[in-house]
């Protein structure tokens, strides 16, 4: 008796390109199986706040000719020859240590891992892309040289084609490592983590350091509602300055607006040590700093600059009397520096994706 598919199965084979001769119904059931992986991925990282326009399965490299394609362009370059029985890769010819084979010695010459990648970089660039940039786990060096090689072989700028090694994360609780392997099943979720921690104090941690970085994530640490967890810290700074603003507000106290002909006045003869020379001279800082993170692909500058930023604000809440009826002009121009202060942590938070409460 023929087997039939259940129709959510059927339909993703049906979109999954032609099935392995004898194996259809395996083939079908592998492909539905790996769809409602790939769904749960993406689930788990919209949660983060990390959204991917398009998702393409290697599959389809394959299925739609973009392989071919790249092993063809190599060999109308010149670049492959044939070794007991195997398809090889000049890639020596480009830097790489040694050559690399694309096509297996098995009776169909099936394509490596290594020929889907060549075949993405030709399908990348077929839709207009000028520059690819990859992230890899640290662990994926040793494909560094040999994919820029096949860019160059397939007529690309190779320094276009661009690799960001990640370090590994360790969770840490308790002072202790939590061990974790995928071969005995130990290991913490993005799920689960998202819902101990939240989004905002993950965002902080995973941006806070540099890619090539190992990362020390401390649970615990995360969770606290205190000056020790910085993602709070930094956030409890935005939503005390949304207090004073309020307060102001009830006080019938406005803070100039920064195109306020008025301010210049309120702040002329600020020594330059003063508390507020020190938060004006942080607050200025922020095209520079996200200049330098654009430029160096990194986040852990705008954190901690973040912090930085905070920092000062406490110190300058601490040393400056904000609301002084007594002395309305010298509250004014306070008002209106820790009104910019909000706006440029709220910038900087924005840029990392995290929350800028105005309460906590």
């Amino acid at each position: 008796m023929a087997r039939e598919l259940p129709a959510d199965i059927a339909a993703t084979a049906a979109t999954s390109g032609e099935a392995p001769a004898g194996e259809p119904v395996e083939w079908a059931i592998g492909r539905w199986a790996s769809e409602q992986v790939r769904v749960g991925i993406e689930a788990s990282l919209e949660h983060l706040g990390c959204h991917f326009d398009v998702w393409r399965s290697e599959s389809t490299l394959h299925n739609d000719g973009w392989v071919k394609q790249a092993v063809d362009r190599l060999r109308a370059a010149g670049d492959v020859y044939e070794e007991d029985g195997a398809v090889v890769f000049r890639s020596t010819k480009y830097g790489d240590d040694k050559d690399r084979v694309i096509l297996r010695s098995t009776e169909d010459n099936a394509p490596t891992y290594f020929a889907a990648d060549i075949g993405y970089l030709v399908e990348k660039f077929s839709r207009g892309y000028e520059r690819i940039v990859f992230i890899w786990g640290e662990d994926h060096h040793g494909y560094v040289a040999r994919v820029k090689a096949a860019a160059e072989s397939l007529g690309f700028d190779r320094d276009h084609v661009q690799m960001i090694l990640t370090a590994w994360v360790r969770f840490i609780r308790d002072g202790k490592e939590i061990a974790m392997s995928k071969r005995t099943g130990e290991f913490i979720t993005l799920d689960e983590l998202l819902g101990e921690i939240g989004v905002d104090a993950a965002r902080w941690f995973f941006a806070s350091r540099a890619a090539s970085s190992g990362i020390d994530f401390d649970i615990e640490l995360a969770k606290k509602q205190s000056s020790e967890n910085p993602v709070y810290y930094v956030q409890y700074a935005h939503a005390r300055i949304a207090s004073i603003l309020r307060k102001a507000a009830e006080s019938g106290m406005v803070p100039p607006a920064g195109n306020d002909p008025r301010l210049a006045d309120l702040l002329t003869g600020v020594l330059p040590g003063s508390p507020e020379a020190q938060l004006a001279r942080q607050i200025i800082r922020l095209p520079e700093v996200v200049e330098d993170a654009a430029e160096s692909e990194e986040t852990h500058g705008i954190t901690a600059y973040a912090t930085d930023l905070a920092t000062t604000f406490h110190a300058f809440y601490r040393d400056a009397r904000v609301i002084d009826e007594a002395e309305p002009d010298r509250s004014n121009g306070r008002l209106a520096l820790v009104a910019a202060a909000q706006t440029t942590l709220a910038a900087a938070l924005a840029l990392l994706g995290i929350s800028a409460p105005e309460s906590m």
